[in-house]
Formats: C-alpha cells, sequence, structure tokens
C-alpha cells in the first residue's frame, strides 16, 4: 500500500488554509499547514511534500525564494508548487513543473488544481522510468507538455532525439525534431526553420504525439544558449501570448506596407526593419514568420506595432482586397469573452445588456474627428447629434453603438471632462468595458486637462484607460517619443490615429478595440 500524498500548505491566511486542507483531506491527502515562509522551509526539509501551495507574497521567506531553496536541495527539488496569485505575479516565479491559480478562486478549485498536478506528475513518473531504461518513451504532448517533458530530459541529462507530429486544421500534419545531448538542446527543426526559432515554435504546440529515442548524438549545436534558460523565456512567451492572442495578426492573413517608402523611418530595430524588408517580397503573414531570423511571437507583436501606427495593413484571412464583411471587425473569440463577461454580472438566463466603452475628451474637434473615423467601421451606428456634429465638449451623451454579435453590442458614450461632473464619473465607469483618453497632440501638458478624470478613475476597482492620440495628416510619431509628456501612460495604452483620408481606418480600430475587449 503507498503512503498517501503529502500536501504542505504554508498560507499566513489561516481560514483558507484550513478550508483548502479540508477539502484535500476529503480527497485522501496528508496536508500539513505552515504559517510563513521559515516555518514551510522547516517542515519540507523534515518531511518532503509532494505539492507546496503557498501564496507569492508568503511572510519571511518570500515564495519565490523558498522554491528557490527546494529547487538546489537533491531531496527537495521535485517539489511540485501551487503559487496563489495573479498571471503578472506568477509568471516570473513558476518553474517548470509549476502551476498558478488566482488567491480569491474557491478552495475547492484550488484542490482540484493540486489533484491535476499530481496525476501529471504520476505521467512524468513513468516516463522517468522508461527513458532511465534505456528504451524509447512514447506519450501524448496534452497529458505531458514538451517544457516539462524538456525539463525532464535536462534533470536527468539524457542524450537522443525527440519527434513531434500533430495535426493543425489550418495547415494539415506539422512535425518536428529536438536533439538533446547530455539534458541539453543542440537542435530543433520544424518545417522552415531550425534553432532557437524552431523551438520556440515546438514549445507552443498544446496537442500532438512525441518520442523519445535515446542514442548517442554527433551533430555540432546549432542551439547553444543554455536550456533552461530558453524554456523559462519560452514560458514567458506563450503566458504572454496566450494573453494577447486576440489581438494580433492571424497568421492566415496578409500584411501590407501602408505609407511610401520615403516615409519609413531610417533608424529603426533591426526586428522592425527585418520586417519592412520583408515585406517587400512576402506578404502572407505564415511566409513572413518563416522567413524572419526573429521568434514568432516577437515579429506578431511587432507587426501589431506597426499596424497602430498606420506603417503596415492588415488584410484579414489571406484576402488581397478590403477589409471583411460587418462581421470580421470581431473574432469568435472575441466575440464568445465579450458574451461571457456581460453574462458574469446577469443572473442565468437573463438578456445580456449591450457593453459601455467611455470617450473623454477635451478637444470637440479631436472628437469630431473620431467620429468621422468610427463611422466607416463595419456595425458602427452614430447617434444624430455625433454623425451631424451637434454636441459640445459638456455633453453627457451616446455616441453610437457598435455591433459586436446578434443581441449584443459596444455602446460608445461621450463623458464631459469639466471638474462639475466629477461626481459621475465613477457611476459611468462602474461596469464599463474601459476609457478612451482622446487627444490630438501628444507635446508636454497633453494630459493636464484629464488629469482629474484619470484620477477619479484610477482610484476605482479593475480601472482600465486607454490613450487615444489622433495624428494629423504626415505627422509620425513613435510611442517611446510621447512617454516623457504623457505621465500617466503604459506600454500597453496608447494607441496613434492617423487621420488621412485615403488610410482604412478599419484595421487600426480594429486592433484597438481588440485590446479593449475583456
Amino acid at each position: 500500500m503507498t503512503d498517501p500524498c503529502q500536501i504542505l500548505i504554508a498560507d499566513p491566511d489561516r481560514r483558507r488554509a484550513r478550508a483548502l486542507a479540508e477539502a484535500c483531506g476529503a480527497r485522501g491527502y496528508q496536508t500539513v499547514l505552515a504559517a510563513n515562509g521559515a516555518s514551510a522551509l522547516e517542515n519540507a526539509l523534515a518531511d518532503v511534500p509532494d505539492v507546496l501551495v503557498a501564496p507569492v507574497d508568503l511572510g519571511l521567506i518570500e515564495a519565490s525564494k523558498l522554491v528557490e531553496i527546494l529547487r538546489a536541495n537533491p531531496r527537495t527539488q521535485a517539489v511540485r508548487v501551487l503559487f496563489l496569485g495573479d498571471d503578472a505575479a506568477t509568471t516570473k516565479e513558476r518553474g517548470f513543473f509549476d502551476d498558478a491559480i488566482d488567491p480569491t478562486a474557491p478552495v475547492e478549485e484550488m484542490a482540484l488544481r493540486v489533484e491535476a498536478m499530481l496525476a501529471q506528475r504520476e505521467r512524468i513518473d513513468a516516463v522517468q522510468r522508461e527513458a532511465e531504461a534505456e528504451q524509447e518513451v512514447q506519450g501524448k504532448l496534452a497529458q505531458i507538455p514538451l517544457t516539462d517533458l524538456l525539463q525532464l530530459f535536462h534533470m536527468n541529462r539524457r542524450t537522443g532525439t525527440i519527434e513531434l507530429d500533430r495535426t493543425d486544421p489550418a495547415t494539415g500534419e506539422e512535425r518536428g525534431t529536438l536533439v538533446l545531448r547530455d539534458g541539453n538542446l543542440i537542435q530543433a527543426t520544424t518545417g522552415r526553420v531550425d534553432g532557437e526559432k524552431a523551438l520556440y515554435r515546438l514549445l507552443a504546440w498544446a496537442d500532438g504525439s512525441f518520442s523519445f529515442t535515446p542514442g548517442r548524438v554527433t551533430m555540432a549545436p546549432r542551439i547553444v544558449t543554455p536550456t533552461r534558460a530558453l524554456l523559462m523565456e519560452a514560458l514567458r512567451q506563450i503566458d504572454e501570448w496566450d494573453r494577447v492572442a486576440e489581438s494580433l495578426p492571424s497568421l492566415s492573413a496578409r500584411a501590407r506596407i501602408a505609407v511610401p517608402h520615403h516615409e519609413l523611418p531610417r533608424a529603426v530595430h533591426p526586428l522592425t526593419q527585418e520586417i519592412l524588408t520583408l515585406l517587400e517580397t512576402c506578404e502572407e503573414i505564415r511566409d513572413l514568420l518563416d522567413h524572419s531570423s526573429f521568434p514568432d511571437y516577437q515579429v506578431l507583436r511587432t507587426l501589431q506595432t506597426l499596424t497602430e501606427r498606420g506603417w503596415v495593413r492588415i488584410l484579414r484571412d489571406g484576402s488581397r482586397g478590403e477589409e471583411g464583411p460587418e462581421d470580421a471587425l470581431f473574432d469568435a473569440g472575441g466575440k464568445r469573452r465579450l458574451r461571457e463577461w456581460l453574462q458574469s454580472s446577469r443572473p442565468r438566463g437573463a438578456a445580456l445588456p449591450d457593453a459601455k466603452l467611455l470617450l473623454a475628451s477635451v478637444d470637440p474637434s479631436a472628437t469630431r474627428d473620431l467620429v468621422r473615423l468610427l463611422a466607416g467601421v463595419p456595425g458602427m451606428r452614430l447617434t444624430p447629434e455625433f454623425q451631424e456634429g451637434r454636441f459640445q465638449a459638456d455633453d453627457l451623451a451616446t455616441i453610437g453603438r457598435l455591433r459586436v454579435d446578434e443581441g449584443i453590442g459596444i455602446e460608445l458614450v461621450h463623458v464631459p471632462t469639466a471638474a462639475g461632473f466629477g461626481a459621475c464619473w465613477p457611476v459611468l465607469a462602474q461596469g464599463a468595458l474601459g476609457t478612451l483618453l482622446l487627444m490630438s497632440q501628444g507635446g508636454p501638458g497633453a494630459e493636464e486637462p484629464l488629469r482629474p478624470l484619470i484620477r477619479t478613475l484610477r482610484s476605482g476597482p479593475d480601472a482600465r484607460l486607454f490613450h487615444v492620440l489622433l495624428l494629423p495628416k504626415g505627422e509620425r510619431l513613435a510611442p517611446e517619443e510621447l512617454q516623457p509628456h504623457l505621465s500617466l501612460l503604459d506600454d500597453a495604452s496608447l494607441f496613434l490615429l492617423p487621420l488621412e483620408q485615403q488610410r482604412e481606418p478599419v484595421s487600426l480600430l480594429r486592433a484597438m478595440l481588440a485590446r479593449v475587449m475583456p
């Protein structure tokens, strides 16, 4: 009879710790409680747990330092860790066999996550036994993620070749190969790419099959970066990719330079320069990724930025002409997320209201310019006052409704910025998707008239603010040029919208709205 699994719960929140201990005990696990990091370390060294559950901000010894100590000890290096913390706080802490969950999640959900981690450990242990027996190992990536598999072989200094294959709905059969020597990755290939670029692409596979064949490897290393550093960077990129995937260009789309060549900047980042050069001969984004020397995620993020600046235009789904039909403004994922977000605050079965997006501006002419751009967006219906320009800076009124899907849309509301309306701001912002802060110039003092509104909104829960800067014809600005003047600006909240009449605004507004969606 095997001993029950042991769970060490290191949590200063005693009520949560006791509730989680009861949930784990109901599953037949033994539990040990610790109130801080020092006590958890003492318990872990005395009796090695199978899983450690700890908040990121654990007292006395922080969770990251505690895990670092356990990883350095051969007796405790295999302990799995379930971090309690949000994505931003846990991404840099998590290792390869670890997981994270929101600290406000129900304890039953935490216990289920512990159960899943233990089940995965059993599968990985089975793979390790087969690998130690010097025999071929086979499995499914859905059961053992490739990052975990590579970490296992790295820890055990295995030498051999991993063959991967999967069927992708868009591209059909795909294959990949990874070569290890003494646990270190020395080569990766898939399709037309190899090296680190191929490795990052393969590590993004969520499904498929793998087989590891042990054997002597004689090839010269193509990958020289330490394996652990590669895997950590891959995890970071995958987490970030998942977070912003809906706003990135589709792999089936095409991209074109949208301005005359003499208007393109001469001094740019090497990645930007490479993309602009490749766009001379590559139009399909999938081909662009294959020909670029940079990882796919970095290329897509740069393409997104170039689109927002108006230098590149994205044509959806491989089309060679104009943008798609009305419902192409939002993809299936965006529609689903908005519907789920609206449903979360309503009783099940109740009719869903439209989402609300606020627009704040101290310059009515800038508002009129943005409204003219919105008028060309598929699914946008403006109210007569804004369609005809009959509004004032202090009007609290609906600008229009943007159709998202059957029965749901986004109501765009004009918010007055005068101090006398300060009491209304928190009420208007409650339950809103966010607030667009519209400016017509980005120099010193550009956001000064908006500061009272910004301070009020930022003091509320879940504030989401997005700076929108309208660029007159011929003007070119980069976000870094505006940073000294927009003191409240963060990298993810700035959108540059050119006002040139010949420029199709839909692709730029699509990128902006995708970022605004929940």
